[in-house]
């Protein structure tokens, strides 16, 4: 990371060429670009500058004079980009460069991109309180941030490993240290009791999700999914004739089976007949194939036009690959779906924070309740500690609940 940095803003204030009205209004759009672009992952450059031009200038009728003030702001950002690149000179923020780092050194390890989204996240919080690149390098520093996040915010264990790992991760692959011991002492909280809805909740919400969404609905609660299991599933996991689906690279990068529903084998084989028409014209149309893993993109690079490999729940249009930038099908986004069981819980009678994981708890504690097994359970769900499925016993009521009965209820009784 050079340290020969520039900064558009400083140099905009200090332009000769420009008068006071004209700093400010070039200030006002290059700052609003420069968030926009910066949100979306996108570098400053020319490209960014017309994808940001297209989508949101052009997104609504402008006066003629907002237009040409900002095409001029857009023509001096432009040539201020060329001049830094032709001196060798850094334009990117401290934030964006480790941001970069961290993604590439992901990629060569090849972990997932969720996963390299937040080990970024959590360096860029770290660079963002150090301030100073050289200072980022030192232990100590990094050992006082992590100690202040412990004691200091109310995050939980997982979070607070998930910090720790994330600069291991930075001090290791991205700076090339052979040995990192941070020595923080992590602080556990209490495990909070999952929300859980009882059936009757789970059925009303399943029937008021909207049609498009309303299979994917029932596999998750049916087979006990995490969200990214769900929407990341393909063709070949699903073994309707044992009644198998098959979990790849879970929580802790672990395999698993779980079951599919009797009740869900007909609309399966429907979505599978649909997905077929899908791919069949994806390969007619000689379009790019599905992402795959790192590893086996090398190893097996046909692969990503196979239809073992398509996805099960696959977008109906293709979308920019964000690792790649290549133009392919996805499987639906994760985010679209969360937000349509949000919207669906809103339309029924439960006075509780429904999320679409709120479903796999369900799962979990009406199995428990109908008197599976606990160590079954957590089979079924990937935990790889039974107390992680214990905590359902807490939710769950009936004889293989709790099996508590209230005093007040006896009295009444008689």
């Amino acid at each position: 990371m050079t340290t020969n940095k520039v900064c558009w803003r400083n140099d905009l204030s200090h332009s000769r060429d420009l008068n006071q009205r004209e700093i400010e209004g070039y200030g006002f759009f290059i700052g609003w670009y420069d968030s926009w672009r910066a949100a979306k992952g996108l570098k400053l450059n020319r490209e960014s500058a017309k994808h940001f031009w297209k989508e949101v200038v052009l997104d609504k009728s402008r006066e003629s004079w907002q237009l040409d003030q900002w095409a001029e702001a857009m023509r001096w950002i432009l040539g201020w980009i060329a001049i830094c690149e032709r001196n060798g000179q850094q334009y990117e923020s401290l934030g964006e460069r480790l941001r970069n780092a961290v993604h590439q050194a992901g990629a060569r390890r090849g972990l997932a991109l969720n996963t390299r989204k937040t080990y970024a996240g959590w360096v860029v919080r770290y660079g963002d309180e150090v301030g100073d690149t050289k200072k980022m390098l030192g232990e100590n520093y990094a050992r006082d941030w992590l100690s202040k996040l412990v004691t200091e915010t109310n995050i939980s264990y997982a979070t607070q490993k998930q910090a720790l790992n994330a600069l291991v991760f930075f001090f290791k692959d991205v700076c090339g240290k052979d040995e990192v011991d941070l020595k923080v002492r992590m602080r556990k909280r209490n495990r909070h009791i999952p929300v859980v809805l009882s059936t009757s909740e789970v059925f009303e919400l399943i029937a008021k999700i909207e049609p498009k969404y309303r299979l994917k609905t029932q596999l998750q609660y049916g087979a006990g999914l995490r969200l990214r299991e769900l929407v990341g599933l393909r063709i070949k996991d699903v073994d309707l004739e044992r009644g198998q689906l098959t979990i790849r690279a879970a929580k802790g990068n672990k395999d698993r089976v779980t079951i599919i529903p009797e009740s869900l084998k007909v609309p399966l084989q429907e979505q599978l007949d649909l997905c077929r028409k899908l791919y069949n014209g994806d390969r007619t149309n000689r379009a790019e194939g599905v992402a795959m893993p790192n590893a086996l993109a090398r190893k097996m690079p046909n692969a990503s036009i196979s239809w073992e490999w398509f996805w099960l729940f696959p977008q109906d249009h293709e979308s920019r690959d964000p690792d790649t930038g290549v133009m392919r099908r996805h499987h639906v986004h994760a985010s679209v779906y969360g937000e349509a069981i949000r919207r669906a819980a809103k339309k029924i009678n439960a006075n509780k924070r429904i999320t679409s994981h709120v479903l796999r708890h369900s799962f979990a504690t009406h199995l428990l309740e109908s008197g599976t097994d606990i160590r079954t359970i957590q089979d079924i769900l990937g935990h790889a500690d039974v107390k992680t499925t214990e905590i359902y016993t807490h939710v769950a009521v009936g004889q293989n609940g709790r099996g508590v009965r209230s005093p007040l209820d006896a009295h009444t009784n008689h």
